[in-house]
């Protein structure tokens, strides 16, 4: 079996970039997307994208948490979406849990980014907790891009079929193996198969049963295990879904 990590943070580990995407290979993971969430970032992204060009590609993006840099960064960000790594804006939305930045100005950043994956048909990825009214609202309100992501999906099913309505595919992170997300594996059974990505997040939501320890690309087979036993699916099935889906939406390595 072959996966595809189609969301993590390389930049953002503590182990050598090197050694992270050798583990990775050696547990069948063909390639990485990894994220950026604010201009230093995004740069990191890209040097890993040259660095590794096989195995990784790049988005460019500003997190909720950080909306509040949009005047400081934006000019710079936008620059950036054009280097030849880059596959996709963000992510960009809402986290209304921390609510790190004020609300206006996650939603400031998050309409110049649908904007931005618009102009440059690039894939969307969105970053949405506690935010599910705010995010459609503003996804209806601009049109989501062709490609569009809902990483780290942790709605139910209500959310989940008012994210495919709007065109997007869901992403499921090592969330889907916790015990109590019941509603995350629900979503994931009603999601068709040409719409279900799968993820890490690295370095954070580590799955069952690396729960504790930093999480990496490598894990994502986990991941993907527990995606397909709350489908039903043979495991196999799921890797060759999510893999075919991660091609379309970011381009094949």
């Amino acid at each position: 079996m072959r996966w595809v990590d189609s969301h993590c943070h390389l930049q953002s580990l503590s182990g050598d970039p090197g050694e992270v995407l050798r583990r990775a290979r050696d547990a069948g993971v063909e390639w990485v997307v990894c994220v950026g969430t604010d201009l230093e970032t995004s740069r990191q992204a890209i040097e890993l994208a040259r660095s590794y060009p096989e195995q990784v590609r790049a988005t460019v993006g500003l997190h909720p948490h950080e909306a509040a840099r949009l005047g400081d960064e934006w000019d710079a960000l936008v620059e950036l979406v054009g280097a030849d790594q880059v596959v996709a804006v963000g992510e960009c939305g809402f986290d209304l849990y921390y609510e790190h930045s004020p609300r206006a100005a996650q939603e400031d950043a998050f309409r110049a980014q649908i904007r931005l994956a618009h102009d440059r048909d690039l894939t969307l990825v969105i970053h949405s907790r506690d935010a599910w009214d705010d995010t459609f609202r503003v996804l209806r309100e601009e049109r989501p891009p062709a490609r569009t992501v809902f990483h780290c999906f942790t709605g139910g099913t209500d959310e989940a079929r008012t994210a495919l309505a709007l065109g997007a595919s869901l992403s499921f992170s090592g969330i889907v193996s916790f015990p109590g997300a019941a509603d995350v594996r629900a979503a994931a059974a009603v999601t068709p198969a040409d719409r279900l990505l799968v993820e890490t997040d690295a370095p954070f939501l580590a799955p069952v049963p690396h729960r504790g320890r930093e999480n990496e690309p490598a894990l994502v087979a986990a991941v993907g295990a527990a995606l397909a036993a709350a489908r039903d699916e043979p495991v196999e099935r799921v890797a060759a879904a999510t893999g075919a889906i991660a091609g379309r939406l970011f381009g094949p390595v």
